[in-house]
């Protein structure tokens, strides 16, 4: 039987690793054709040692020229690209079926599109792209016969528990209302004075899932469940008073789907980012992940809690910006982009990171994002306000 050719777009980041943790285990079913990262060597140099994909590439030029040197001192057969080029050419591999769109923020919404463009089977763990312009990617991926598979726990819980056969970017037959969950993430029972005092230290601590800086800030804020809601939305053509959230700090049932019969379908695991992509990778199969099996009589009891959309600003200002329509979500996602980073670098407080937002998306929300040239647009202009929040001060306020 033929191996499935493989494309990871962020193979050093904790979705990319986990995915070569999955192919390694399943060496008979997959093959990695082309990895990519933007500037760690070492760890892509390794992976190309080990499963000797035919193509790597580098998103910072100076990167790739180093990888390039120890690919050629070891006498691998990996041709290293350099650039969003690269990225684009291996997301369109003709040998490649299905490609790991999990490059952090709207650094990859380029070669998502590439993939979609070129029919593939897009695994998608890389949130931005769709806040950014999903309605896009959705359109796109009807006119070449691209396949979206939602890698996020919660999405792709939501597209097992939908209607048999369904594929995303259509509207569910029999659906009333989708529910997401969230931990909750390290500050779900801080008070005010707590949240102002946060240190990058602190908020990088989600108590379930080990993940990025940038996604575990988000958790924090609660910002990573209202980028979901949107992504909900884009996905699975749904307005956004249909999606709700509820906070569940066990982080077991990932998603539900309610049916319009009062039937509701959720799907349970233990919070191992394996299951996700194991599903979306074995799809329409399944194989085993290497997971932990749930034990539902160790757990004890499920918990769910209403999401204090006070104290989590980010949350319902997330729901203002699809409300809002246009390049409304690419504007939140740009300005909450900087806002994290800055945060992280202890240029501003934890506190201001919804303010830097809710500020830029007040003055930047009815831009045009009819094309991708408009949504990038958008994008850069987000960002450089954003910036010049950060730069006049927001730390100390």
């Amino acid at each position: 039987m033929k191996k499935c050719g493989i494309t990871i777009l962020g193979s050093t980041g904790s979705i990319g690793q986990n995915t070569l943790n999955v192919i390694g285990q399943h060496p008979d079913k997959f093959e990695v054709m082309a990895l990519s990262a933007y500037s760690s060597v070492d760890l892509l140099f390794e992976q190309c040692c080990y499963f000797k994909p035919a193509f790597a590439a580098m998103a910072e030029p100076n990167a790739a020229l180093r990888l390039k040197t120890r690919i050629e001192t070891q006498g691998l057969d990996t041709q290293v690209l350099s650039g969003e080029e690269g990225l684009c050419f291996i997301a369109e591999l003709e040998s490649v079926t299905k490609v790991v769109a999990a490059i952090v923020g709207s650094a990859g919404l380029l070669s998502t599109l590439s993939a979609v463009e070129a029919g593939k089977q897009v695994l998608i763990a890389n949130k931005e792209a769709l806040v950014m312009a999903g309605d896009l990617l959705v359109s796109r991926a009807k006119e070449s016969g691209a396949i979206l598979l939602p890698v996020d726990s919660e999405h792709n819980a939501l597209f097992q528990c939908m209607p048999d056969a369904y594929i995303t970017g259509r509207r569910p037959d029999g659906v009333r209302r989708l529910i997401l969950t969230a931990s909750g993430g390290p500050f779900l029972h801080a008070n005010d004075q707590t949240l102002s005092e946060v240190t990058p230290e602190m908020a990088c601590q989600h108590p379930n899932w080990k993940m990025g800086k940038k996604i575990t800030v988000d958790c924090a804020t609660l910002m990573n469940k209202g980028l979901e809601v949107i992504e909900a939305c884009k996905l699975f053509q749904l307005s956004s008073e249909e999606v709700e959230v509820i906070v569940h700090p066990q982080s077991i049932i990932h998603s539900l789907v309610e049916y319009v019969d009062g039937s509701f379908l959720a799907q349970l695991g233990t919070p191992d980012m394996r299951i996700p992509i194991t599903h979306c990778l074995a799809w329409p199969s399944r194989l085993p992940s290497g997971a932990k099996r749930l034990s539902l009589t160790e757990i004890g009891q499920l918990t769910f809690l209403t999401p204090d959309t006070e104290k989590f600003r980010c949350l319902p200002l997330a729901y203002e910006a699809l409300s809002l329509g246009n390049a409304a979500t690419a504007v939140l996602n740009a300005s909450n982009e900087v806002a994290v980073q800055s945060f992280l670098n202890k240029e501003m407080r934890f506190s201001r990171i919804p303010t830097i937002i809710e500020e830029v998306l007040q003055k930047f929300f009815d831009l045009s994002a009819s094309t991708l040239q408009e949504i990038l647009v958008a994008d850069k202009l987000a960002r450089e306000q954003a910036l010049k929040l950060v730069q006049a001060g927001c730390y100390s306020v």
